[in-house]
């Protein structure tokens, strides 16, 4: 069986994870979608709201399960039973980046199997970071998340 994990802060989740999360479900047989702590950023929405949020657009997709891990990621591809490590790509900035943590991996679990998926032209320019700034300034940032989340974001925004 083929698991793969996807992690991520998912601050908040929005269309482009959503499309790796969907091809990653079509390659693999299993999909552990992990909502990781990045202690270099400040998270506008708690970890019980990312992983809410998460859950409600994993949920369609028979294969997929969405976790918590505060940890490395390479102890949660341990305790999963996972060797491959999906990653999204935007653009080369995104490459440079993910390619720097495939060597930290893979020093420390040596059959890590990095899978970059690149993103579709429709989210390519989408970033939870943009997401956090429309919804900062109250605005409808329905166009760049999931639709099952769409409602209780943008009520956030404007409480």
């Amino acid at each position: 069986m083929k698991k793969c994990v996807f992690a991520g802060t998912f601050d908040p989740i929005t269309k482009g994870h959503e499309e790796i999360i969907k091809k990653s479900s079509e390659i693999f047989d299993e999909v552990v979608v992990a909502l990781c702590i990045n202690t270099t950023k400040k998270a506008m929405f708690s970890v019980e709201q990312r992983l809410g949020f998460l859950r409600k657009v994993c949920d369609k997709y028979k294969n997929v399960k969405a976790v918590y891990h505060d940890g490395l990621l390479v102890d949660l591809m341990k305790k999963e039973g996972a060797i491959f490590n999906v990653r999204g790509l935007r653009n080369g900035r995104d490459y440079d980046y993910e390619n720097d943590m495939n060597y930290i991996n893979s020093d420390l679990m040596p059959e890590i199997i990095t899978v970059y998926i690149p993103c579709s032209a429709m989210n390519v320019q989408v970033s939870s970071t943009a997401v956090r700034e429309l919804l900062s300034f109250g605005r409808d940032a329905s166009a760049y998340v999931p639709v099952e989340i769409c409602g209780e974001l943008n009520a956030e925004a404007k409480a």
